[in-house]
């Protein structure tokens, strides 16, 4: 919030408007005396009784508060105005009429109440909206996940029943029921994860453990600890990662959670045998990192709302994969370093791209 130094402007205000308040009072009492000795003559006030002389001293002293009275009211009538709108204002905001702001007039301190009244209005409404929509979030986590995780825990729950009554041929086929168990276990287990990080990632007190780091390097290492699986699924790797230094401050572990998921997805979804092509460069004060392959067909009409909740790009291959919450857990990390990540499909490719702030001088 902007803020502005008033210095006690207002007290100064306040002391020059009782000054011109005295001032015009004895400026005006001066002429209506003047005038009313002419009108009534000196010889008046010489002649009356000392009662009458006592009662017309009372009399001039309450003219002379009543003038004064009128005179520093006219002057404060603005400001009276101005904080009766205010008042009222909060009284609005307090009723529920949250990003109502009140206009600021002046620089003193009612502009300055004004102003942090707006600027808590604004607070207000953004921490209710916020709350609104983690409140969303949270109905749609149950309404979503509630599906995912009873599957396989039907699953599971079946093979034990069929254990625990002996109906198996075999050892072999007990060892298969055995082994299934143990699958859907932990594709509950990662459900379980997944949805655990997303509700955490959601909150608004996440924290970072930021670090400086040559994005270039990182990016080489972690690469280079998933040749192997490349090239056990037939992904021939054309690797562009630039050799200059590119520093970045990131929480490493979850940026590594995004560069995981964005490879995993690739294995997943590649044509196999195909390319992946990996590449990462620098552009001004941006480090823009890509990861294509080819698919069979396009994921979605709009490939971005593969980072929407619970999105799925090839739905005839849910059954054993994916939560559909791993791309909006991605872009949620990137969102919290402050980046951008999104994706494109052209000419049976996509694409995903992830930009990096790069760490100015260093």
């Amino acid at each position: 919030m902007k803020k502005i130094k008033f210095r006690n402007k207002l007290t100064v205000k306040l002391l020059m408007t009782i000054a011109i308040s005295f001032f015009v009072t004895v400026f005006l009492f001066l002429i209506f005396s003047q005038l009313f000795l002419q009108i009534v003559g000196v010889n008046y006030f010489i002649e009356i009784s000392e009662q009458k002389g006592v009662l017309w001293g009372y009399l001039i002293f309450l003219l002379i508060i009543l003038n004064f009275i009128v005179v520093f009211l006219l002057l404060v009538r603005k400001k009276l105005i101005y904080l009766k709108h205010i008042s009222e204002s909060v009284n609005y905001i307090a009723n529920g009429n949250l990003g109502l702001t009140i206009d600021i007039k002046g620089q003193d301190e009612l502009a300055q109440l004004a102003q942090n009244i707006n600027y808590m209005s604004k607070e207000l409404e953004n921490k209710f909206v916020h709350e609104r929509q983690l409140e969303k979030i949270k109905n749609e986590l149950i309404t979503n996940v509630s599906h995912d995780l009873r599957t396989p825990l039907t699953s599971i729950i079946g093979y034990l029943n069929l254990i625990k009554n002996e109906q198996y041929e075999n050892k072999d086929q007990f060892q298969e029921y055995f082994e299934t168990i143990f699958s859907k276990s932990q594709r509950l287990k990662s459900l379980i994860d997944e949805l655990f990080e997303f509700s955490r990632l959601s909150s608004p007190d996440v924290m970072l453990n930021l670090t400086k780091v040559d994005l270039p390097i990182l990016f080489q290492q972690i690469v280079g600890e998933y040749i192997p699986i490349f090239e056990e699924e037939q992904l021939n790797v054309r690797n562009s990662i630039t050799n200059e230094d590119i520093p970045v401050l990131i929480d490493i572990e979850k940026m590594v959670r995004v560069y995981d998921n964005l490879f995993m997805n690739a294995i997943k979804y590649s044509t196999k045998p195909s390319d992946l092509t990996i590449s990462l460069k620098s552009k001004g004060n941006t480090a823009i990192l890509k990861i294509s392959n080819r698919v069979d067909k396009s994921p979605a009409e709009d490939v971005n709302t593969l980072f929407e909740r619970f999105v799925r790009g090839d739905k005839s291959r849910v059954d054993a994969q994916g939560t559909g919450l791993g791309l909006s857990i991605s872009k949620r990390i990137v969102d919290l370093h402050k980046g951008d990540i999104r994706a494109e499909y052209k000419d049976g490719c996509i694409t995903f791209i992830v930009e990096h702030p790069v760490l100015k001088n260093l």
